[in-house]
């Protein structure tokens, strides 16, 4: 390999076998730290937050909550893995074969289990509007608990499946020392768009738009019902005012799910390989990972619980004996 003049190389001691650094201004390199660092540590400190807040109250351990508390369990590693992209800035992967290959296998992993969680997130959504009176007895802690333990599961075997090639052979598609090339055939691609992708997100955009019509649906009855007796009878078939809100709040969470997810699928969608050589080529990904830091903001906007929940993390009175008991609604 030929080095050019001014050129810098990921590993000067490897002449012949290095990747050059991409030429890029030393401005737009340090705003890129900057900004993907802030992201990264905000994203892990706020979805901390929100794990300690729903595993530590038990007024918070409801089964929608536990799907939240998945959903921020897969976004906390997120951030985590955010790190790793960080390094990638400048165009060179430092940590070797082996690593690029785990790096993506965790970033696979966590993906589909986010994936998973909003079509969970969907269905309780769904049973809550559009059947009231059985939620209680569908909806138990113990049945989301098994469904939570299941997707995660199913999301480590699949992905195993999906990069067991990677995982035996890493690094058999870098071209120099400095490369992390990540690529899947073309049957594993389609098989995981379709898994990963088409079918979740149809459900979840079939459930959505279900909830949404019954919710109007409802929403005209109850206002057109003033009687105190009418509203009574109505009431036994009309989703309680906090299951309505409830759906809102999590539709929002759905909605932004899919803006940041979808350029990453749809950039499959046009066969393209999937890589992670230089920041450039990454935006799709920051821009799902960027998502994982919303999600908190959400909570906080929508949820008095959450930020409820830190003031008490945050001033420490957790650490007080039966804080796990507090009033947080």
């Amino acid at each position: 390999m030929e080095t050019w003049e001014g050129t810098e190389l990921c590993f000067p001691q490897l002449l012949n076998t290095s990747c050059r650094k991409p030429m890029r201004p030393h401005f737009e390199t340090m705003l890129n730290y900057i900004l993907l660092s802030s992201i990264s540590l905000l994203t892990v400190a706020l979805n901390l937050l929100v794990i300690i807040s729903l595993s530590h109250f038990k007024q918070l351990q409801t089964p929608t909550n536990l799907l939240l508390l998945s959903l921020a369990v897969s976004d906390f590693f997120v951030g985590l893995l955010m790190f790793f992209q960080i390094a990638l800035i400048d165009g060179c992967w430092y940590f070797g074969d082996l690593m690029c290959a785990v790096y993506q296998y965790l970033a696979y992993i966590v993906t589909s289990a986010a994936v998973g969680t909003m079509v969970l997130i969907s269905v309780d959504r769904y049973v809550a509007i559009c059947y009231p009176l059985h939620y209680s007895t569908k909806i138990t802690l113990k049945r989301v608990q098994v469904c939570v333990c299941l997707c995660w599961i199913c999301s480590v075997i699949f992905q195993s499946l999906t990069v067991r090639d990677h995982l035996k052979q890493p690094g058999s598609h870098n071209s120099c020392f400095g490369q992390c090339i990540f690529v899947i055939d073309l049957i594993s691609g389609l098989v995981d768009l379709i898994v990963s992708f088409i079918v979740p997100i149809t459900v979840i955009v079939v459930l959505y738009m279900r909830v949404f019509v019954v919710a109007v649906t409802q929403a005209r009855a109850m206002r057109s019902h003033i009687a105190a007796v009418t509203l009574q009878q109505s009431g036994k078939v009309t989703a309680k005012k906090s299951e309505m809100k409830a759906a809102r709040n999590l539709g929002v969470v759905v909605v932004v799910f899919l803006i940041c997810l979808c350029p990453y699928y749809c950039v499959s969608l046009t066969g393209q390989n999937t890589f992670i050589n230089t920041s450039s080529d990454a935006f799709v990904i920051c821009l799902f990972y960027f998502n994982s830091c919303l999600n908190p903001v959400i909570y906080a906007f929508f949820y008095p619980w959450f930020r409820k929940s830190i003031k008490l993390i945050v001033t420490l009175q957790i650490l007080q004996p039966e804080s796990c008991d507090a009033n947080m609604l």
